[in-house]
């Protein structure tokens, strides 16, 4: 249980402890501890987010301002939605600021995700061959925003985790580079680590802005950052194929 201090000016809660159960890990009985006591935890939960997560997507739009109403935006690895609710509030997706332009917003997923009012979302692979056309024509046309807080599946061994979710993140890139309008905005968790210089080279090809930022709902311990590409060019290898004397394929 929780106990105030109540006494006025700087008023605070004490952090809550949990104890070890029987059969329960001490890994386990520290995350549900830190989980009790994060802020944004407690936040989520009072504002109807279905995760701290929606935190993060709320800072770096708040900084960069890529969530415009009328945007179609497409959320990679939506579950369990909290990206999506943010999105939808910004870019009016219920059309509830009826002199602002009203936006879409699409969520895929490998699993399946509990509907969320206002957003169209499918159980997809990214990868599969067919997503990006099933992704515009599901839009109507070509995303202003495709986002993605996908992690790869964890390892336990931090080097490999980083190199997968680099991996993960460099295929998100380059579904947006088949999504996009020009212009359009990309933005993906990665891990610091040094295996991102090849994912960097990409983006700056392809963006006319690249920012790295670590939004303060992400936990200090945590070697997540996010990276913020704006100003969609064009697909980065149809330059390189033009430099080359190559014509790139047509869609």
């Amino acid at each position: 249980m929780t106990e105030k201090n109540t006494s006025g000016r700087g008023q605070r809660e004490l952090r809550v402890r949990v104890k070890t159960a029987k059969g329960r890990k001490l890994s386990s009985t520290l995350w549900l501890e830190r989980q009790l006591n994060d802020p944004y935890v407690q936040r989520a939960k009072k504002e109807g987010y279905r995760g701290r997560a929606a935190f993060k997507i709320l800072e770096l739009d708040d900084k960069f301002g890529f969530l415009k109403p009328g945007a179609r935006v497409v959320d990679l690895g939506c579950a369990p939605g909290g990206w999506c609710q943010v999105a939808v509030g910004r870019v009016n997706a219920l059309g509830e600021r009826v002199s602002k332009p009203i936006g879409t917003v699409l969520g895929v997923d490998l699993q399946e995700v509990e509907p969320i009012q206002g957003a169209q979302i499918h159980q997809l692979d990214f990868l599969s061959d067919e997503a990006d056309d099933l992704v515009k024509g599901w839009l109507g046309g070509r995303a202003d925003v495709v986002m993605s807080d996908m992690a790869a599946a964890a390892s336990g061994h931090k080097g490999t985790d980083h190199l997968r979710i680099i991996a993960l993140c460099e295929a998100a890139a380059y579904f947006a580079f088949d999504v996009l309008e020009e212009g359009g905005t990309f933005v993906a968790k990665v891990l610091a680590g040094g295996a991102e210089n090849e994912l960097q080279s990409i983006l700056k090809r392809a963006f006319k802005k690249v920012a790295n930022v670590k939004p303060p709902a992400s936990r200090a311990d945590s070697s997540e950052k996010f990276v913020v590409a704006q100003g969609f060019r064009g697909h980065p290898d149809a330059g390189r194929a033009a430099d080359n004397g190559e014509m790139p394929e047509e869609e």
